[in-house]
């Protein structure tokens, strides 16, 4: 009975997980981490493994659930497969390196690290800053750096990448379709490489559940892949409905208030 009220409990995590994410068009690390560091901490997990589970379970459900989203991409031509496969050594580099930085930090560290990470997406948002678009796309060594740099802080903090992914394509001069549909793909070779890394890197730790391996949590990983894809497509109903910069300084307040809870809590 235990187990099937955890697992009703992620179905429901999932569920408002998927909603907001499609609600406010971003990627569901933004929403899947907190939520499930929130969870986390009401079911006794150990302070010190607690964020890393909970970024390595995030990173666990993007492959999944971005596979979705890259496929519905590639069918409709909007990843621009040039600029893909010159970040996509960069994006595996640093990804794996991105989660041995969070290996080594301490949970209160990496807790403290992502809220102020929200925070500055809050602020972003909140203004409206956006990169100036560019014409001119970078040789292929800019672009594995580019690609190392947006592979490691999306790594580290359990997001698909779109948030970085997304303006620097733009700066190289993608339209905003490709931008979207590039970056979607960017996220499966982050997320998989990520959450492999996680497993790895948390492989026998003491501190961690038994329903988990490595800093995967099998029952979390389950109940909102189930409940996310579903509930991201009512999130997009609703985007189309409520007006966009109501939804812009919505969501923009919802991470201010996440990022506070991480960096003072």
């Amino acid at each position: 009975m235990t187990v099937l009220i955890t697992l009703l409990g992620y179905l429901a995590l999932g569920s408002v997980a998927g909603t907001m994410a499609g609600l406010f068009g971003v990627g569901g690390g933004l929403i899947i981490v907190p939520v499930l560091a929130f969870a986390f901490e009401l079911q006794g997990v150990a302070p010190e493994v607690l964020m890393h589970l909970a970024v390595g379970t995030s990173l666990a459900t993007i492959v999944v659930t971005g596979a979705s989203s890259a496929f519905g991409h590639f069918q409709k031509g909007s990843i621009h497969q040039p600029w893909f496969m010159a970040l996509l050594p960069g994006l595996m580099l640093g990804a794996v390196a991105g989660v041995f930085v969070a290996g080594n930090l301490s949970g209160t560290l990496l807790g403290t690290l992502f809220g102020i990470f929200v925070l500055l997406v809050a602020v972003k948002m909140m203004l409206g800053l956006a990169p100036k678009p560019g014409s001119v796309a970078p040789g292929k060594p800019v672009m594995v750096l580019a690609g190392t740099v947006i592979g490691a802080i999306s790594a580290l903090f359990g997001i698909g990448g779109g948030t970085l992914a997304v303006p620097w394509l733009s700066r190289c001069g993608a339209t905003m379709t490709q931008a979207v549909g590039t970056s979607a793909a960017c996220g499966l070779p982050i997320a998989f490489f990520g959450a492999m890394t996680f497993i790895i890197v948390g492989w026998d730790n003491p501190l961690l559940p038994s329903t988990a391996t490595g800093f995967v949590m099998w029952p979390a990983f389950i109940g909102i892949v189930l409940a996310s894809v579903p509930f991201a497509r009512l999130g997009v109903k609703l985007a189309h409905v409520l007006p966009a910069h109501i939804l812009r300084y919505a969501f923009a307040t919802l991470l201010t208030l996440v990022g506070l809870r991480f960096v003072l809590g």
